[in-house]
């Protein structure tokens, strides 16, 4: 190659490493809107892919006049860790500490990686939400107008996109304390908590099972996840005295049959 080429190689080349090296913040929060059809915004986007922060908003999708941010803003970092990538976050209002998530694309596939807690620790408390946040999603959310905290814990979770089939190995809990909603007059509902837990042969479906922990609204369903989506089916009742309190929100949330309503999502 004549010295002028390798000039201009050399300039395409600093061109190239500049643009990966600054990209903007703004890149990634197109991406993950993308990726989520709208329904997860980083808005105000500030910094770069690997070092930035943001608002995060949930929204109903694109023309959704419904979306609500968390308090503070999300600071990400974004580096090599190995083989792969390793995101880290933090969010005063609702990360526990900060959250690592460890990315390694590759040739038709995609994997994230939260990684175990120390063998002998509990599993480790993710973080906190407030259900308030679910109401930016639109219908039902914006008409139950939910109170209450969403806790989330995982003993390690791994989560593997193969040629467009999503499958997920590990479990996670996701605790929903004193839950409350503006259609019951009732105050808390109770606390539930969500259980996934990894299909048990590679491209299973991942399992759902939804039980109560204490409270006035008993809430029991089993499911599946899956490339296809959410399949959850269950039923919701009054504990004895409150029926009257709670007849209108079971109305709402499934189909009546009798002093149960039918839960069917999917």
């Amino acid at each position: 190659m004549k010295p002028r080429g390798w000039a201009f190689a050399g300039l395409a080349c600093g061109l190239l490493g500049g643009v990966i090296a600054f990209a903007p913040a703004a890149w990634l929060a197109s991406a993950v809107a993308t990726q989520t059809q709208g329904r997860l915004l980083l808005a105000d986007a500030r910094g770069t892919v690997w070092a930035g922060s943001a608002r995060m908003l949930l929204s109903g999708g694109a023309d959704s006049r419904d979306a609500v941010a968390l308090p503070g803003r999300l600071l990400w970092s974004l580096g090599l860790h190995g083989m792969a990538l390793e995101l880290r976050a933090r969010q005063a209002c609702c990360i526990a500490g900060t959250l690592r998530l460890q990315v390694r694309p590759g040739f038709g596939r995609l994997a994230l990686t939260l990684p175990a807690p120390a063998a002998d620790a509990a599993p480790a408390l993710i973080g906190q939400w407030p259900l308030s946040w679910l109401a930016g999603l639109g219908t039902p959310w914006n008409t139950l107008q939910l109170g209450g905290q969403l806790a989330l814990s995982s003993p390690g979770l791994r989560l593997e996109s193969v040629q467009g089939r999503w499958r997920l190995a590990g479990s996670a809990t996701f605790d929903l304390q004193d839950v409350a909603s503006r259609v019951s007059r009732l105050a808390p509902l109770g606390s539930y908590r969500l259980v996934l837990e990894g299909g048990a042969a590679g491209g299973a479906p991942a399992l759902l099972r939804l039980s109560t922990l204490q409270g006035a609204l008993q809430l029991q369903a089993d499911g599946q996840w899956s490339t296809g989506g959410l399949r959850l089916r269950g039923e919701a009742r009054a504990a004895p005295g409150t029926e009257a309190a709670l007849d209108n929100l079971l109305n709402i949330i499934g189909r009546r049959n009798g002093a149960l309503s039918v839960l069917s999502i999917g």
